[in-house]
């Protein structure tokens, strides 16, 4: 990863700066002080968190509505409403402290995102795009957030080199479409993203 946090600022969050620069003090800060993120992940913000998060955002078309399950610390989810503000992001957390944070920080930062208390399972509406980041293999996430998915919408779940794998593992669903996408930014790490696509 070659990618710097000027670039970062200047490419993808021109038009909200200054608070992902907040955002990334509260994740080395008060992330690691409640264990959302690894206590040595303070100097790896940037590449390792934000920027990681940022191919993904190439894929959503504009102004679409945007379920981040499982959202943890706010990643892929926050990283979104800041890289794109054209979005409706709904970030889904089962775990209360992971939600008092999330909620704490949207209140600092000042930006319009829903935070759901529970499990995908629990939440009854659909979206266009629903993004996950390590939340559970290709198979188990199809069938706890399908429901989720409005038509000719799509999952898109960040994943590594085990990717196609998942894709082989996973039997599809009626009336929906997978792809692999390899996306190569520049200065940025190879990032795979499944889409799984609810054709009707």
């Amino acid at each position: 990863m070659t990618v710097s946090r000027e670039t970062l600022l200047a490419q993808y969050f021109e038009e909200r700066p200054e608070q992902v620069e907040r955002y990334a003090e509260l994740l080395a800060t008060w992330g690691i002080e409640r264990g959302l993120v690894g206590p040595k992940e303070a100097d790896r913000i940037w590449d390792r968190h934000i920027a990681n998060c940022i191919p993904l955002s190439t894929l959503i078309p504009k102004e679409a509505t945007v379920v981040d399950i499982g959202s943890g610390a706010g990643l892929p989810g926050l990283v979104l409403a800041l890289a794109r503000p054209d979005l409706q992001i709904t970030l889904v957390e089962p775990l209360q402290r992971r939600v008092d944070f999330l909620s704490e920080v949207i209140g600092v930062l000042d930006i319009p995102v829903e935070v759901i208390r529970g499990k995908s399972e629990s939440v009854k509406r659909r979206f266009q795009v629903v993004t996950a980041r390590a939340v559970a293999p290709l198979p188990k996430l199809i069938d706890i957030s399908w429901h989720l998915v409005a038509s000719k919408g799509a999952i898109l779940a960040m994943k590594g080199e085990g990717a196609q794998a998942e894709i082989e593992a996973s039997t599809p669903k009626k009336n929906s479409a997978i792809s692999l996408h390899t996306l190569e930014l520049p200065d940025f790490d190879l990032a795979r993203v499944i889409e799984v696509r609810k054709t009707g």
